[in-house]
């Protein structure tokens, strides 16, 4: 059945590829971006289908709509780029959520809020389950992003409790593929850009804090299955790899993938930094049809690294 569906921060990393996975389901979609941190490149390709609409908007005002869906996918994903403007991460991520919340109770639209790993914070439980409340620091140089994401599936929870508004959670974790901004600060990108240069690769600590990554499409199709998983079904639910990486295996994977000459360096710890991520993903696997990530770490990188090779020689 072909729905009409709204996804707020569409030209983003995330976003765009679920747009262009959408439209190739045969859905019609409506692409909301404030270009904060996305960009018009991200789904310049799909501009000439006639059931994509591209509309430049920042979700923290209302905006209305006739949809059948809508994924709220809107925020600023890197520290780079939360820290940049902490208050405006916070008002993203709360008034974003207020006013979906209000627009999908309006229309009776389901809708599904990209929660992310960062609401457990530095966990003391590994590896985590839903169930786990966090260890957030409440003022941290991270909590713009934390605690507003905490505070957005409060927000969800509140609207279902009262309002009967039809809501999906998920918990998504550490994700990577192409169209990842190279300037955003998150390890893969920056592994790949700095290798593919021959820079030195920086290391922040002593390299062996890990990372559950998982590839872009595994991410895609986890968050459709939970759109469209059985009623009264809410979450959260983590989409994530329960395979873990160091940081130092990460890199050495990069180097010998792009064959670079590149060393490897050591920078100090950043602050609240966690020092194990990983998701327990038996609730995907019970409610999403047995959903788990297939692409490996190795298959992922290569594609990538294609995507950054490529963007590197056009500059």
């Amino acid at each position: 059945m072909k729905k009409r569906i709204l996804i707020t921060g569409g030209a983003g990393f995330i976003g765009s590829h679920l747009c262009e996975r959408l439209l190739n389901d045969g859905h019609e979609v409506i692409c909301l971006d404030n270009y904060f941190t996305g960009s018009k490149s991200n789904i310049i390709h799909l501009l000439d289908n006639p059931y994509f609409e591209l509309i430049r908007h920042d979700v923290t005002h209302p905006y209305f709509v006739e949809v059948d869906e809508i994924y709220n996918l809107a925020c600023p994903a890197s520290p780079v780029h939360y820290q940049y403007n902490s208050i405006k991460t916070i008002k993203t991520s709360v008034m974003g959520a207020i006013n979906m919340l209000g627009l999908a109770k309006r229309i009776k639209a389901r809708v599904l809020q990209a929660s992310t790993s960062e609401v457990y914070g530095d966990p003391l439980i590994h590896p985590q389950p839903e169930s786990y409340w966090g260890n957030v620091n409440p003022i941290g140089i991270r909590s713009c992003y934390d605690e507003g994401k905490r505070c957005a599936e409060s927000l969800f929870f509140s609207y279902h409790a009262q309002n009967n508004v039809d809501i999906k959670v998920i918990r998504i974790f550490n994700t990577y593929g192409p169209r990842m901004n190279p300037n955003d600060g998150r390890v893969v990108s920056n592994f790949i850009v700095q290798a593919l240069k021959g820079e030195d690769i920086t290391i922040f600590g002593d390299g062996n804090q890990t990372r559950s990554f998982q590839y872009v499409d595994d991410l895609l199709e986890g968050m459709i299955r939970m759109m469209n998983s059985r009623d009264g079904f809410t979450g959260p639910v983590n989409i994530g790899n329960p395979h873990e990486f160091s940081m130092l295996e990460l890199a050495q994977s990069v180097i010998e993938l792009t064959h670079s000459k590149s060393k490897i360096t050591h920078l100090p710890l950043p602050q609240d930094d966690p020092t194990q991520r990983q998701p327990n993903i038996s609730l995907a696997k019970k409610e999403l049809n047995n959903w788990e990530p297939t692409v490996q770490l190795k298959e992922g990188l290569v594609k990538t690294i294609k995507y950054f090779d490529n963007l590197l020689k056009s500059e």
